[in-house]
């Protein structure tokens, strides 16, 4: 069992947040993620740019994760630091702590931090308060 390094994202400036209390939220959380990284509405079956699709798509994952494992309400939010976009979503069960699920199989679920740790700079969870933090950094799009 392999689990998440423990470290805290780089200081970031907030862009954009949202909170969400059920997994119906999440096609909102794609579509608004999107625009706010790229400024565009996200047409119905477009196709991402590389660094944008990889974001909604480990922005959903993590999301996924906190709405599954931890307690709602789930907060994700959109900063920047320098030349990188960072993801830094919220549970309230400090006590779990993110671990890569290795060995199952496709489809079984569980993917997401192997993904997060593909597609990301860096990933990586820390605990303020009650209140659990799992980031990654992407960079600025091309």
């Amino acid at each position: 069992m392999a689990y998440l390094k423990a470290q805290s994202p780089p200081a970031m400036t907030e862009i954009r947040r949202w909170v969400l209390d059920s997994p119906a939220q999440l096609k909102i959380l794609r579509a608004a993620l999107h625009e706010a990284i790229t400024g565009q509405v996200l047409p119905v079956g477009a196709v991402l740019d590389e660094i944008p699709e990889k974001m909604v798509l480990v922005a959903t994952e993590l999301a996924t994760n906190a709405l599954r494992h931890g307690l709602p309400p789930t907060t994700t939010r959109l900063g920047r630091s320098g030349d990188r976009f960072v993801l830094d979503v919220t549970d309230h069960a400090p006590e779990v702590v993110p671990e890569y699920s290795e060995g199952r199989a496709l489809g079984a679920g569980g993917l997401g931090l192997q993904l997060a740790k593909q597609f990301a700079l860096d990933i990586g969870w820390y605990v303020e308060s009650d209140t659990k933090h799992v980031w990654a950094e992407f960079p600025l799009p091309g």
